[in-house]
């Protein structure tokens, strides 16, 4: 699986400095949630992935990316970093330290993601 991860980063790192950040316009909505399924998966490629997040948040302002997608790579970036997530979308069997939880289903509406509990129970339930 390593491999494969390296090969898919090694494969947007090119789309990127070709074209930026891939977003909808340039190549449709499942090639655009392919790249970033590959940013969010690339915990061994940390540089590449705080990058993909900056760029990222630039899709999301240009409207060239779902906010759904920012909050994700957000939360996994925010946890390696050993803060405490935004949006509570990181879980290993339960979630991970979220921060400000009194304003969080306030926060996951916004970006177009579910009620917290309605996902805990999904996530429970893998």
């Amino acid at each position: 699986m390593s491999a494969v991860d390296a090969d898919n980063v090694a494969w947007l790192q090119k789309v990127i400095e070709h074209l930026g950040w891939p977003g909808h316009t340039c190549v449709g909505m499942e090639a655009a949630r392919a790249a970033w399924l590959i940013a969010q998966h690339a915990d061994e490629h940390r540089e590449f992935q705080e990058r993909a997040l900056v760029l990222l948040r630039a899709a999301v302002e240009a409207g060239e990316a779902e906010s759904w997608q920012l909050a994700y790579l957000t939360d996994r970036c925010l946890i390696r970093w050993q803060e405490s997530q935004l949006y509570g979308t990181q879980y290993r069997g339960a979630p991970l330290p979220i921060a400000e939880v009194e304003g969080l289903d306030e926060r996951r509406a916004a970006v177009g993601l579910e009620p917290h509990a309605e996902y805990d129970a999904r996530m429970r339930a893998l």
